[in-house]
């Protein structure tokens, strides 16, 4: 799976299952209630159409089933990022960046952040 593409449901399932892992129907049922307040019947739907698209691996325990997340939460954050900054911005992080300092959106502890990053990127680059 080289590109992973996610609606809002499907976050909100692989969510749950980053924070504890395996699950059963039920314990997710509860959760999506609780969060996005899904039915029953929407969970399982999801869960079965997110097995299809192997995102998620089901095993059968029981009467029940159980769920873990196929996809890693690195790899779906850094894979739905391009996606965005690609639709977006024509993949360009410097144009997102101008956009947000432009309407003055980043505090001071967020810019600090960034240079923090930058400059770790740019040691990692030129070794």
């Amino acid at each position: 799976m080289s590109q992973i593409k996610l609606t809002g449901g499907e976050w909100s399932v692989l969510a749950c299952l980053w924070e504890e892992s395996p699950q059963t129907v039920m314990q997710l049922v509860a959760k999506l209630k609780e969060r996005v307040g899904w039915a029953k019947s929407t969970t399982i739907t999801t869960l079965r159409r997110m097995e299809e698209k192997e995102l998620v691996h089901c095993e059968i325990i029981g009467k029940g089933k159980s769920y873990t997340p196929a996809v890693g939460q690195e790899k779906a954050v850094i894979s739905e990022t391009r996606r965005f900054l690609d639709r977006v911005y024509q993949g360009s992080v410097g144009l997102m960046m101008s956009a947000m300092t432009q309407r003055q959106e980043l505090s001071r502890d967020e810019i600090a952040e960034l240079r923090e990053i930058l400059e770790k990127a740019e040691e990692g680059n030129c070794k």
